[in-house]
């Protein structure tokens, strides 16, 4: 196995293993390339968000975006450096389905120095019938623990 799919491995394993809140949520990774990421939310009565309709809370929905997203990011750097989410624009079209799995697909098309740009779509079997849309930016370099006072 190529080092590269070592790393796209590696860094699918994080966003699930590495992240409780998505591990939480049931997340899976379906698929990681180039700069492209396709995650899965399962449906879970847990996540519903309208006991009277059975649609997943759009929180969830946005979480999964968000991760795929930022698994996108990972997936377009040549060298691994950390990433936070400085907006994430989504656009909800129509609940999910009962009883039916949410996947994901996001796509990085554009790095600079300093931040990543990704569109993404949330879906059922077609990403022509989407269930939301987003696009979002990511900051690049991210240094852990913040300012710290003198």
């Amino acid at each position: 196995m190529a080092s590269d799919d070592n790393d796209k491995i590696r860094v699918s394993r994080g966003f699930i293993d590495g992240i409780p809140h998505n591990r939480a949520l049931g997340m899976k990774v379906v698929e990681m390339r180039r700069s492209e990421a396709t995650f899965e939310l399962p449906y879970d009565e847990k996540l519903v968000g309208n006991p009277d309709t059975g649609v997943l809370h759009g929180g969830a929905i946005t979480a999964l975006v968000d991760a795929c997203s930022g698994a996108s990011v990972f997936a377009a750097l040549t060298d691994w450096k950390p990433i936070a989410t400085l907006d994430l624009r989504i656009d909800y079209l129509r609940g999910g389905d009962v009883g039916r799995a949410i996947r994901c697909r996001a796509h990085c098309y554009r790095l600079t120095r300093n931040v990543a740009f990704t569109r993404a779509v949330a879906f059922h079997d077609d990403e022509a019938d989407p269930i939301a849309t987003s696009m979002g930016t990511f900051m690049l370099g991210t240094k852990p623990g913040g300012s710290k006072k003198s």
